[in-house]
């Protein structure tokens, strides 16, 4: 993936790149989820915190949140007060995403520089 022109991967090394780089896409899919850990990366929340930190709609910050919850990347704590209290948190594992994230910021500021230097041009 560099700009270096090297030999062509051969089948069973393509596929196996494929299948790994498919299978962190399919967890971090949408529009949502990365805004979610990253917002959480700053602190735990509540529901109607990070609905409106992120300007998600309950419906789908529910869902996107069980997904994350399947993945083990975030947790949904419990809190016995009255009322109920519930805060979500990254998990120790959500830390391994933190180089993609900085990879995927730092990208997103060149391609957005770039392309607004075209528009603007």
């Amino acid at each position: 993936m560099t700009e270096n022109h090297h030999q062509p991967l051969e089948g069973k090394e393509c596929h196996k790149h494929l299948l790994s780089v498919r299978d962190a896409l399919d967890v971090l899919n949408g529009k949502w989820k990365i805004p979610i850990i990253i917002a959480l990366s700053f602190g735990n929340y509540r529901f109607k915190e990070l609905h409106r930190a992120i300007g998600i709609t309950p419906k789908m910050l529910s869902k996107e949140l069980k997904d994350l919850e399947m993945h083990e990347l975030v947790v949904r704590n419990v809190y016995s007060t009255n009322p109920v209290s519930i805060e979500y948190s990254l998990t120790p594992y959500a830390a391994t995403l933190r180089q993609v994230i900085e990879s995927l910021d730092k990208w997103g500021e060149q391609h957005r520089a770039r392309v607004m230097k075209k528009t603007t041009a």
